[in-house]
């Protein structure tokens, strides 16, 4: 897997040649996230194979993207890969590091 990054409104939010793929999404491992910019969210989903989803919202020089990053804390068997892992949406651009 390439180097991969994840930035948003201008700032680099997690960078790592760990990065597990699932369904089109880039699972980082936490210790390559800036936690900084992390504000735990009270949001959550489920999805049926992979478990239920915890999320944060990416704070950059005060802008707020609410649930733009999400984990899966304690994932079923199935995405056990991805547990703790964080990934991206809601206009986070996500490509190979250059």
């Amino acid at each position: 897997m390439p180097r991969m990054q994840a930035r948003w409104n201008g700032a680099l939010i997690a960078e790592s040649d760990d990065v597990v793929m699932v369904e089109g999404n880039a699972y980082f491992p936490p210790e390559a996230v800036s936690h900084a910019h992390l504000r735990p969210s009270a949001t959550h989903t489920v999805c049926g194979w992979k478990g239920t989803a915890s999320y944060y919202d990416l704070v950059v020089d005060g802008a707020v993207n609410r649930d733009a990053a999400w984990y899966y804390p304690t994932p079923h068997d199935a995405a056990a890969h991805v547990r703790g892992r964080i990934a991206f949406w809601r206009g986070v651009t996500v490509s190979e590091a250059r």
